[in-house]
């Protein structure tokens, strides 16, 4: 399959955009951001058997490169606007490349992004997506904004992603995982709660590498510290089927990757907007803490009393193996 082939078949599926007026086929792209808008820019590389396992159909593989880059987006408020896909492939397979495009492009028409341009090459099968989008100024949503006695929130539900990796791993066939395998397969960006958290929100970060790592993260770029209750942690049904021990299933929760919700602060005098914004959206968002001077991160029981740290938070790149 020659380049330009492998270039054709994305640029077909690109979805046109006025503010991109030039995309795939000169050497750089052009995007005209609104005005009184700042640039929001994020990403991400997937490399086949760290990131994805091997034998995952091409278009959940497209699916996912740029989901995961949209979840950065939508930690930050950002509302996309563009992407770049680097493509590393092993081998000439013309019809991996066409389902890996459909994939990115059912995404990306969902949310309204142009592909605009990127890169091929040949060497062990990566993808590395560079998002575009813009945020209002003074509104991104950083890290860096919880206070003490804000509430911590997150989105939708943990450990599903984590529970399907999980049970592959402990031999169960993939077909047979079910829903909990869409959730690792196919992640939902939170785009419209990221937006929407803008102005109401203190502190936000996406949940990707598990929630105790990136709640670390948001504690640390806030000098604050947490006190999360377990019990309130959001499990699905699929996943309390598929894990009714609670301290196995709580564990997923806390420190399994791939999630990519939102884990977010507000003061408390925003709980019923944030209720309200969760009907809105019909999206769960459920209060699982609160934020307390100090560095400290604890965790509490239904009865309020402290439960052990677990030595693992959440996926260390370079400390583990991949899918």
């Amino acid at each position: 399959m020659p380049e330009f082939s492998l270039i054709e078949a994305f640029r077909r599926r690109a979805l046109a955009r006025e503010d991109v007026p030039l995309g795939i086929g000169d050497d750089a792209a052009l995007f005209d951001p609104p005005a009184g808008e700042r640039l929001a820019l994020a990403v991400d590389t997937l490399v086949e058997g760290v990131h994805f396992n091997r034998g995952l159909p091409p278009a959940s593989i497209g699916w996912k490169a740029l989901a995961v880059n949209l979840s950065d987006l939508a930690a930050m408020g950002a509302t996309p606007a563009l992407a770049l896909l680097a493509l590393t492939l092993p081998a000439e397979d013309p019809r991996f490349v066409e389902e890996l495009a459909t994939g990115f492009a059912a995404l990306a028409d969902s949310h309204r992004v142009a592909l605009a341009g990127g890169d091929t090459t040949r060497g062990p099968l990566a993808l590395s997506v560079t998002v575009v989008g813009h945020v209002p100024k003074d509104l991104a949503l950083r890290r860096s904004g919880a206070r003490p006695g804000d509430d911590v929130w997150v989105s939708g539900s943990l450990g599903d992603a984590a529970g399907a990796l999980a049970l592959w791993k402990a031999g169960t066939p993939m077909l047979r995982v079910g829903p909990l395998r869409q959730r690792l397969d196919r992640p939902t960006p939170r785009l419209g709660a990221g937006q929407a958290l803008r102005g109401l929100a203190t502190a936000c970060i996406d949940i990707s590498d598990g929630f105790l790592a990136d709640l670390g993260h948001l504690l640390a770029a806030s000098g604050v510290g947490a006190e999360v209750e377990v019990e309130a942690l959001p499990a699905s049904t699929d996943l309390r089927e598929a894990f009714p021990d609670p301290v196995a299933r709580r564990a997923l929760q806390l420190s399994g990757g791939d999630d990519y919700e939102l884990c977010f602060t507000a003061p408390p005098s925003e709980r019923a907007a944030v209720e309200r914004l969760s009907g809105r959206l019909a999206l769960p968002l459920s209060r699982v803490g609160r934020i307390t001077a100090g560095a400290s991160l604890r965790l509490l029981d239904a009865d309020g009393l402290p439960l052990p740290l677990p030595e693992r938070r959440g996926y260390v790149h370079f400390a583990e193996d991949g899918a």
